[in-house]
């Protein structure tokens, strides 16, 4: 499959479970989860979504929440996204502003 359907794919996905997140999902540990990235494989069986949360010690209890609404998450999206068959969705907290924060912090040290 190319990669411009891929990306189209991925956008309508990250869109679409935004939409589900904000709106469909009443957990309150996921009120706070922001979808930072969808990553789908070529044959479309799996998706890696990258979330943050807004504080860093709600990460575990919001990871825990998305696993357990994963069922009601992926059948909402198959209401909403137009392909045959949904992929297996996997929630990744996602590492780089994290790590983008520390290179900042670094780069300050060295010039201070």
């Amino acid at each position: 499959m190319n990669s411009v359907k891929i990306e189209r794919i991925n956008s309508s996905i990250k869109r679409e479970l935004s939409y589900i997140l904000a709106n469909e999902v009443k957990d309150r540990a996921i009120n706070f989860v922001t979808i930072t990235a969808v990553r789908t494989t070529n044959d479309l069986s799996y998706c890696k979504v990258y979330v943050t949360v807004f504080k860093e010690e709600l990460k575990e209890d919001a990871l825990k929440s998305l696993k357990n609404a994963k069922g009601f998450i992926r059948k909402s999206l198959a209401s909403r996204v137009d392909i045959r068959h949904i992929p297996e969705l996997d929630f990744v907290y996602d590492e780089s502003l994290e790590y983008g924060k520390r290179i900042e912090e670094k780069i300050k040290e060295i010039h201070e």
